[in-house]
């Protein structure tokens, strides 16, 4: 019997952003337990920097950068973002006092979550509903009963598909929270 595509291919989705929870958690508590914690003050500078650099792929995609495999400048793009996006939630922690950084933080979150959506689960949803209608084709199912079948399957692909209608203003929305966090932390910034 197959796995629905909920339980074959979002819940491992699910699996891996906690993963990027926890991590965050494991790396707080450690810079914690090693009395370490002002390094946190200061991932979000690196995290910022690599999120910059992890735009190379859409400058790759709309060939502003000509050289290397698109491939290989989204895998770019996916480590780095995540790497970044780990660094910056380290930093936020639970010590976040103000609105701004606050609204940075959660627009970058939904941010990973709709990177991820595109490309993690839009791909192998594709794949894994093809292949169950296959199956269904080969047992001579009905057109109409593969229909039923699939609905619910087909319905939760179809949902995915929308996935750039939030990450695209998203991330301007992320970069223009992110820009005016730093400016504020600079207007504000003890200088002595």
């Amino acid at each position: 019997m197959q796995r629905s595509l909920i339980g074959k291919e979002i819940a491992p989705f699910l699996m891996m952003f906690a993963l990027l929870v926890i991590m965050t958690i494991f790396v707080d508590v450690m810079l914690h337990l090693f009395d370490m914690v002002w390094v946190g003050r200061y991932l979000g500078i690196p995290g910022s920097l690599l999120i910059l650099l992890s735009f190379g792929y859409s400058m790759r995609k709309r060939q502003v950068i000509l050289f290397g495999k698109p491939k290989l400048w989204l895998r770019f793009h996916q480590a780095l973002t995540m790497l970044g996006a780990l660094m910056i939630l380290v930093h936020a922690g639970i010590h976040i006092y103000a609105i701004l950084p606050w609204l940075a933080l959660i627009a970058m979150l939904i941010n990973v979550i709709s990177g991820m959506t595109g490309q993690y689960l839009l791909g192998r949803s594709r794949r894994f509903i093809t292949g169950k209608k296959d199956v269904y084709v080969n047992q001579g199912l009905p057109e109409e009963e593969i229909e039923k079948k699939l609905f619910w399957d087909a319905t939760a692909f179809e949902l995915m598909k929308k996935w750039r209608v939030v990450h695209l203003p998203i991330t301007l929305a992320f970069a223009v929270l992110s820009i005016t966090h730093i400016l504020s932390i600079f207007l504000f910034w003890q200088w002595k």
